[in-house]
């Protein structure tokens, strides 16, 4: 099979299109899945430049999620069968034509959503579920607060946190990113470069009950001035540094 490999680290020039060797059978509990579509996330971009090693383990072939059809299902493997539409979440080798992968990251691609359009799924939906609704507990009437706004993990949780209900707050570093989260239903929009965020969102709310950050430690003592009583604040990224010791 064939599958995008890395000669080397540096810009995308050092992404190549090479001859593999050929998947084998799935294994008890993995299904194998012809990709029609891979999903780029930060972690793919930053394996690129030699920042991001993967996992004990996983392949050395980039890419994190993946959409496409079930070609085979090995042992033991119930409620899928070949020709299936499904989206995935792995640890690496999605650039390739073929993925195994275990049968417990797959999902269906959703009604009204193009198999390409839902190789995009899997990262964001499960990063947002598990740490805005698992994590933060966000409910009906409550705020959250999303940084990067504009990013695939915002754009993603705006959605969400308007479907349970709830008060959404997004900071971004353009006009255009802030117009599209107010296409997708973000109540306040707030210019980063502009704006101080933990006074526009005590101004507009008591404080957001949830916060989804991506930055770390340069936000940390912003992200409390902002936090509601008792609110959750969810670091997912370091791109402002780690948070003081």
């Amino acid at each position: 099979m064939y599958a995008i490999t890395l000669n080397g680290f540096g810009d995308p020039e050092v992404m190549q299109w090479t001859q593999v060797a050929d998947l084998p059978a799935p294994g008890p509990g993995e299904v194998t899945i012809d990709v029609v579509a891979a999903g780029v996330n930060r972690a793919d971009v930053m394996q690129r430049l030699g920042l991001y090693p993967p996992p004990p383990g996983a392949s050395e072939i980039p890419g994190l999620e993946v959409s496409g059809h079930i070609a085979e299902v090995g042992p033991g493997v119930q409620g899928w069968v070949p020709g299936d539409a499904v989206c995935a979440l792995m640890a690496g080798g999605g650039y390739a034509e073929r993925v195994n992968v275990a049968a417990t990251q797959v999902l269906p691609v959703p009604r009204g959503v193009s198999i390409t359009a839902a190789a995009a799924l899997p990262e964001t939906a499960a990063t947002v579920w598990s740490n805005v609704v698992m994590t933060g507990g966000l409910r009906r009437g409550q705020t959250l607060l999303i940084h990067g706004g504009g990013s695939g993990i915002g754009t993603h949780a705006i959605q969400v946190g308007r479907a349970l209900g709830a008060n959404v707050a997004v900071t971004a570093g353009t006009q255009f990113k802030l117009d599209r989260c107010r296409e997708l239903g973000a109540h306040t929009l707030i210019n980063y470069r502009e704006q101080d965020f933990p006074a526009v969102v005590n101004a507009a709310y008591p404080g957001a009950n949830v916060i989804l950050d991506i930055m770390g430690g340069s936000y940390l003592a912003k992200n409390v001035e902002a936090l509601a009583e008792n609110g959750h604040l969810t670091i997912i990224g370091l791109q402002g540094g780690p948070p003081p010791n």
